[in-house]
């Protein structure tokens, strides 16, 4: 099948750091007065540059500037080439890649087949610690965790064909556009000259994944100063061509900043995708200002708030707090209307969207009259345990509070840094907790509603919905996924082990000066060998 058509954390959970701002200049120029400069702005710090074991939203989306994916989807469902010249099936089952015979690492060695098997092999290894394990589960050899029986150590469905052709094989016929989103565009390889003399126990501590110096993308690494910038630099040898630009710099700032740069100049433009998002407060002043443009597109990531099961036991005392929550007020008030309230784990964006739900309006009234019937203690006090930096996501945990008081609800909020949120999550160290998703526009979800899913914080496990995720990722027919996911969100709307409160439109900024280049919902790092600035010598 030719390559046509077709949220970590990935947790998109964005938090305020105080830091100083970077020092880099302002957007045009940069280290010299005439190099060609870009600056994105956004609010996350990256956790590490580890392409197969990154928990977070802002470290995937720097690693897409140094390493590149095999291929880049565009727009929903519509694939082009990356680093693979073709992706390609007859059957469903067995894919095979063919890399760009060009593709070459920035220490000048090839990129091969060998590298893409060694990555399979090592997110696959029992004893390697990874994040993207989900995106290989349905290839044959592997459990759903998508690891391989202690002992072995590669994949037997994952062959080498020659230097720049791989072949797999998955357990059965899957749907092509769920292979091409995940393995094709999440997946990122790593250069096994470098890294195959590491033990895989090992490898999640290597330093390479801190300072990552053979890469294979457009940008290679220079410097991370922490909670400050990235700084990147052109790959003169990039087999897709010398980038326009010689540098770029992420910088990291807490989230109102981000006008004031774009207002200075400072910053060329905010990077959206949740985790560079300007504050619906500061919407108004940036379509004014003279030197930017703006633009706001819906997308398929989503605030939520999860309820640890194991503390808050009954569904219908799940259910009758979501009827407390008024979620619209959310939207209208906070993200001044850019936005929408959504059930579950598909926003408008996504055709797996099931439309006939009813879905749980604004009712207070009958919330308290559900935790009466169930027997609420009314004495009893959640813990409702906030990240810090999304300031909206800060600011509706003060709606949430009054709406849940309302209810007869007694609840006690904190605030903690993200590398805290993530820790607390994994200990169940809570009774309700916020947090953002960005997953994939296909409607795969195992790792956020699996019993032994890695963002399953809330402790929840329904055999049913594990027999029907595993049902729905081996479904190659998209209509009949579409029933099968229709019947899980029916389930989870009943079990409400979690509860999407919104998702934000990206509402973004971009200078004047950009002559190329922005913030996408959809291939936000297709072209970038293409961006560039005015005035920049």
């Amino acid at each position: 099948m030719k390559i046509k058509n077709m949220a970590k954390v990935c947790a998109a959970a964005s938090f305020l750091l105080l830091g100083a701002c970077s020092s880099a200049g302002t957007g045009g120029t940069a280290n010299g007065g005439g190099s060609k400069t870009m600056f994105l702005g956004m609010v996350n710090p990256p956790v590490n540059f580890s392409t197969i074991n990154s928990p977070d939203v802002a470290s995937s989306f720097i690693e897409k500037f140094m390493f590149d994916s095999f291929l880049e989807m565009d727009g929903p469902q519509n694939f082009v080439p990356k680093l693979a010249k073709s992706f390609e099936t007859t059957d469903n089952q067995t894919f095979t890649i063919k890399l760009d015979p060009d593709a070459k690492w920035s220490d000048g060695k090839p990129v091969t087949a060998e590298d893409a098997a060694y990555t399979f092999n090592m997110v696959a290894n029992p004893k390697v610690e990874t994040t993207v394990g989900s995106y290989l589960s349905m290839l044959d050899g592997l459990d759903d965790n998508g690891k391989l029986k202690d002992g072995q150590t590669e994949i037997p469905s994952v062959k080498v064909v020659d230097d720049k052709t791989l072949q797999f094989k998955t357990k059965a016929p899957v749907d092509p556009n769920m292979i091409k989103e995940q393995l094709g565009t999440k997946f990122l390889i790593l250069p096994a000259h470098v890294l195959s003399k590491v033990k895989p126990e090992d490898l999640a501590n290597d330093s390479f994944f801190l300072k990552p110096d053979v890469t294979n993308g457009p940008f290679t690494f220079v410097e991370y100063k922490k909670n400050q910038d990235v700084q990147l630099k052109a790959n003169p040898d990039y087999y897709g061509g010398k980038p326009k630009l010689d540098n770029l710099y992420v910088k990291i700032m807490p989230a109102p900043n981000l006008a004031a740069q774009l207002q200075t100049g400072e910053l060329d433009m905010n990077v959206g995708i949740g985790i560079g998002k300007i504050p619906p407060q500061d919407y108004e002043r940036v379509e004014k200002l003279d030197n930017v443009r703006t633009k706001s597109e819906k997308t398929i990531g989503f605030q939520t708030m999860m309820f640890n099961t194991e503390k808050v036991k009954d569904a219908k005392v799940r259910q009758a707090l979501v009827y407390a929550l008024d979620r619209q007020k959310i939207v209208d008030k906070l993200l001044k209307g850019y936005g929408e309230v959504v059930d579950g784990p598909y926003t408008s964006v996504s055709p797996y969207l099931d439309k006939d739900l009813k879905g749980f309006s604004y009712d207070p009234e009958k919330a308290k009259q559900m935790l009466k019937d169930a027997g609420w203690d009314f004495d009893k006090t959640l813990q409702l345990v906030v990240p810090i930096g999304n300031k909206v996501r800060e600011q509706s945990a003060d709606i949430i509070s009054e709406n849940l008081k309302a209810a007869g609800v007694k609840v006690k909020t904190t605030t903690y840094d993200f590398p805290t949120i993530m820790q607390k999550g994994k200990a169940g160290d809570f009774d309700l907790l916020l947090m953002g998703f960005t997953f994939t526009l296909d409607p795969e979800i195992s790792s956020l509603y699996s019993s032994s899913g890695a963002y399953n914080y809330m402790k929840y496990s329904n055999p049913k919905v594990d027999e029907l995720l595993l049902k729905g990722k081996s479904e190659p027919d998209p209509d009949k996924r579409k029933e099968i996911y229709s019947e899980l969100q029916k389930i989870w709307d009943e079990d409400m082990p979690i509860i999407t409160l919104y998702s934000d439109d990206d509402f973004d900024a971009i200078s004047k000066k950009v002559k190329k280049g922005e913030p996408r919902v959809f291939g936000f790092h297709k072209d970038i060998v293409d961006w560039s600035v005015a005035g920049a010598k």
